[in-house]
């Protein structure tokens, strides 16, 4: 293990995935979200693949064992990465990070519902805090007011947290792919499911990139690409428990591009909520981590000795 190493991986893939949601905000005026989902996906799977390559992966990398589970993966993910992009065109990119920090909340719930996963009152508690958190960033984007602005707003609120529901789903299905796939073949087909299903939205107002937007939108699959082999790369080098709080560097890296990028100021109800989110983000990881040691320790305990 070698822990600064996970840890400078894991800000790196943050970092990377903040810039690449930056080259899709700034196509989104014009390049639908369906179409920018495509672009994502498609220029990931080269990178991917040659990593696999690489490694001397290939040929067990991809193994699927279980295909319905990929596809489901995919569904949802794929659900989830469109209404990120479209909510990307209506809300500033730190906003946008802040509401989607309610995707590993929504898990703990989802996985207590669907995985059959005990959540107690100290998980609940934390959940409980940090959706405060986020109906404070959501709250004046949903103001009744009738011109065309505040519309808009409410609507890009409301894909982002959309798009956070459907990634909570989406962490669920991987929690069990993980009991039989291997990390680069889940990363792989989501990539494939979601270039195929982008496609579906074709007839709904595809339109022709500049050579300056299709350029952007290449290189963000390409980051995508990489952004993901260097969270896994990350979980391999460390602890998830010790990785996973920096997360939440992505907020610092959102509002520095919000503000000297596209010029946008966050506000202090924006940034209070943020706080709260993160904070209770930050304790459900704490109490994974606690409750993770408290499980390994009864299994090395029931372990016959001798």
């Amino acid at each position: 293990m070698r822990p600064l190493r996970g840890i400078a991986l894991k800000l790196a893939s943050v970092l990377i995935f903040i810039v690449m949601a930056s080259l899709i905000k700034a196509t989104a005026q014009h390049v639908p979200a369906g179409q920018a989902v495509f672009f994502r996906s498609l220029f990931a799977m080269p990178v991917i693949v040659a990593w696999l390559i690489w490694r001397q992966e290939l040929a067990t990398g991809l193994k699927a064992n279980a295909p319905l589970g990929h596809v489901w993966r995919g569904v949802v993910g794929t659900l989830a990465m469109g209404l990120g992009f479209a909510g990307l065109g209506y809300l500033p990119l730190p906003e946008v990070t802040a509401i989607g920090y309610a995707a590993p909340l929504l898990t703990v719930i989802f996985a207590a519902m669907f995985l059959g996963e005990e959540v107690r009152l100290f998980r609940i508690s934390a959940v409980v805090l940090g959706m405060i958190g986020v109906l404070i960033v959501l709250a004046p984007r949903l103001s009744v007011s009738p011109d065309q602005a505040s519309t808009a707003e409410a609507l890009g609120a409301m894909l982002v947290l959309g798009g956070a529901v459907f990634a909570a789903l989406a962490q669920v299905f991987v929690r069990k792919l993980v009991n039989t796939e291997k990390t680069a073949a889940i990363v792989f087909y989501f990539s494939l499911t979601a270039t195929v299903l982008s496609l579906v939205t074709l007839p709904f107002g595809w339109v022709w990139p500049t050579p300056g937007e299709t350029a952007l939108l290449v290189t963000a699959g390409l980051l995508g690409g990489l952004g993901q082999i260097l969270l896994t790369s990350s979980y391999r080098e460390a602890d998830a428990s010790l990785v996973a709080p920096f997360d939440y560097a992505s907020m610092l890296f959102a509002l520095g591009i919000g503000y000297f990028i596209f010029s946008e100021i966050p506000t202090w109800t924006m940034l209070g909520g943020a706080v709260l989110i993160v904070t209770a983000g930050i304790l459900i990881i704490w109490r994974e981590r606690k409750l993770g040691l408290e499980r390994a320790r009864q299994r090395k305990a029931m372990t016959p000795q001798g």
